[in-house]
């Protein structure tokens, strides 16, 4: 039987070409946590956290190697079979509440362990390969309107089917006049949406939202905090825009808690948010069972942290109906095709292929990715350390 030796956590931090702007946020680093599992004939796999965020999942560099390190290696991991994915999350869920962002990391590096001992790719063990290449959006950091709408242009331009925008540069009249100036830029067709990240109060995104009506949004993704479901339930009512859930959709149980009070009109899925490939897969059957579109969001991060999204957006059938907002690696690397990235400047060094608003999951066993041992090295998080844990 092959069996898990060695679990190593290393926190890494990344440096963004152009900050990203929130509500209370500007993201200028991506802290993320690197991890190796390593079976007995000495196969590695390899996971990204993504960006650790104190105020999306709650979660950091530190709290992800501590659970990691601390609980689901020696409990859980070292002397069990890499292959009983399922198994692992099972206990993972039993053993550890919440956390679901170590617990991703954890399930992603064993998928791509897996695929090298099985020697396939990721997707196949996902259900094999429904399409080519994931159809992706562009994610635009709140700013000036006119600046946020030259950078939608050029995405459109490049080839990308959905322009998102985030609110929080300015005024709320700011927000609203950048909505306008992207709307005017890219045209009546095009789909547009705004995501809040659950900034707003009830009355503030009814306010804001009846306003912005008329831009034919296609929609407002997280108007309300996670909690606020009811909330989003009477919201839906009361304006057009149609509104989609991300924060507040995490587990199973959040899902069927919005399906049954039809809080919203469709769903944001983050892998890191539901814990993982295989959690993830159960997700997407209660949104298609139940009817809800979903697409795909990242926490921002590499090429490795990229990978279990492109594959599992080529291989389950009612995601490829969505669009895939995980573009991580353009946005550390401020471009809109991974041609332009240098080799050698991210954590993968060979980074999935973003071209003409697609992205293709890179072939070969595992994700496969070439892992950057320099970049680890040079990159890794000041002031903090990482982990080895053996039997």
């Amino acid at each position: 039987m092959t069996k898990i030796v060695k679990v190593e956590c290393i926190p890494v931090s990344t440096p963004l070409k152009k900050p990203v702007i929130m509500p209370n946020t500007r993201i200028t680093s991506i802290d993320s946590v690197v991890l190796k599992i390593t079976a007995d004939d000495g196969t590695v796999g390899f996971g990204d956290s993504g960006d650790t965020s104190s105020w999306y999942r709650g979660e950091l560099q530190e709290s992800i190697i501590a659970m990691i390190g601390n609980v689901i290696a020696p409990r859980i991991l070292l002397g069990e079979d890499p292959r009983n994915i399922e198994k692992i999350v099972a206990k993972m869920d039993l053993l550890v509440r919440d956390n679901n962002q170590a617990k991703a990391t954890v399930d992603f590096a064993l998928h791509d362990l897996k695929g090298k001992l099985f020697g396939v790719p990721v997707y196949e063990l996902l259900g094999g390969r429904t399409v080519d290449a994931a159809r992706q959006g562009w994610v635009l950091s709140a700013g000036k309107p006119e600046d946020v709408a030259a950078e939608a242009a050029l995405a459109k331009k490049t080839g990308f089917a959905l322009f998102k925008m985030k609110i929080g540069y300015g005024t709320m009249a700011d927000d609203i006049a950048m909505v306008h100036a992207v709307r005017d830029t890219v045209g009546p067709d095009a789909y547009l949406t705004i995501d809040a990240n659950g900034f707003w109060d009830y009355e503030k995104a009814l306010h804001i939202i009846r306003r912005l009506d008329p831009c034919g949004l296609d929609l407002i993704e997280q108007p309300l905090p996670h909690w606020d479901i009811e909330g989003m339930a009477r919201l839906r009512a009361q304006v057009r825009t149609p509104i989609y859930a991300d924060e507040s959709a995490q587990e199973l149980h959040h899902l069927k808690e919005i399906i049954d009070r039809r809080a919203c009109d469709g769903l944001f899925i983050k892998l890191q948010k539901a814990g993982g490939l295989v959690k993830s897969q159960r997700w997407l059957t209660l949104a298609r069972l139940s009817g809800l579109p979903v697409h795909c969001g990242c926490m921002i991060g590499s090429g490795l942290e990229h990978s279990p999204a492109a594959h599992l957006w080529v291989s389950n059938e009612w995601a490829t109906r969505g669009l895939n907002e995980s573009i991580g690696p353009l946005m550390i690397h401020g471009t809109m095709e991974s041609k332009n990235i240098e080799r050698g400047t991210d954590i993968a060094l060979n980074i999935p292929k973003f071209e003409q608003g697609l992205c293709y999951p890179n072939e070969g066993p595992g994700f496969g990715i070439e892992l950057n041992e320099a970049f680890l090295v040079s990159n890794k998080t000041a002031g903090k350390e990482g982990r080895v844990v053996t039997p």
